[in-house]
């Protein structure tokens, strides 16, 4: 049984390990199809509301196994870089938040599942980079998510330099969105994990599908589409039931 990624999973949360700690976690085949497997899994679970990826040995990923990649051409070549990108296709359609927790090197296709996901929290010794261009290569897979997170000069300048930006640089671009002590990593990620859990279920969600469809549309369309999905969100059983908690402590508020 291949056990380079693990999955387990605590109530609502599903985490997804990264455990090919000897290879750097580095991508081949049957870790990159695991890997979607997981979160495929992990969308179709009713009870899942998030999923934590997060990885053992001292580094996050560096990316794509250089030797799997050597090895291929023609089609099969084709067929094999499609399944490194897959993760940022699952991603991106899921209804879960997806949190990655990273440390050490991140780098290439490992820096382009931080880029896909919706939340990086970043321990305070990564270093963060699309490396690709230093064998001769590019990290276009991961670019596609990264152009959501930053300007144009700062994704050329990521992409042909391939150098390396630490945990605050990172935080300063809006990379990640924290930076905390290594060990210290996998507890504030609890942390905020909990935090997200402890609001309605439907307004995360939506609120996930609210700015991935704003990214791309324009802003006469957006604000009207943005009405209407907060007219569903107002609709719904559990916003009455938010609503209504809050307006019953204020009114207890003023009556005390």
């Amino acid at each position: 049984m291949n056990n380079e990624i693990l999955y387990d999973k605590n109530n609502s949360i599903a985490y997804i390990t990264l455990n090919r700690a000897e290879k750097y976690n580095t991508f081949n085949e049957p870790f990159a199809k695991l890997l979607n497997d997981y979160l495929i899994l992990a969308e179709r679970d009713y009870e899942v509301e998030i999923v934590v990826i997060k990885s053992m040995g001292k580094n996050f990923s560096t990316g794509i196994d250089l030797s799997e990649l050597n090895n291929k051409s023609g089609e099969d070549l084709r067929s094999f870089i499609k399944l490194m990108d897959l993760h940022n296709h699952t991603i991106l359609n899921m209804t879960k938040i997806v949190v990655t927790e990273v440390k050490g090197y991140t780098l290439a296709n490992g820096a382009g599942l931080a880029f896909a996901s919706d939340f990086t929290i970043a321990a305070d010794n990564t270093l963060i980079g699309t490396t690709a261009i230093n064998v001769g290569l590019l990290c276009l897979g991961p670019l596609v998510p990264l152009m959501k997170l930053v300007n144009k000069k700062t994704a050329l300048d990521m992409i042909l330099t391939g150098k390396m930006l630490n945990a605050h640089e990172c935080l300063e671009l809006g990379i990640v969105n924290m930076v905390v002590p290594l060990e210290n990593l996998e507890a504030e990620g609890e942390k905020f994990v909990l935090q997200l859990l402890s609001k309605n279920r439907e307004a995360i969600r939506l609120g996930k599908h609210a700015v991935n469809s704003l990214i791309n549309m324009p802003i006469d369309r957006s604000i009207d589409y943005m009405s209407e999905l907060f007219f569903s969100l107002a609709m719904s059983t559990s916003s009455k039931e938010y609503v209504n908690k809050f307006l019953n402590r204020k009114k207890k508020g003023k009556n005390s």
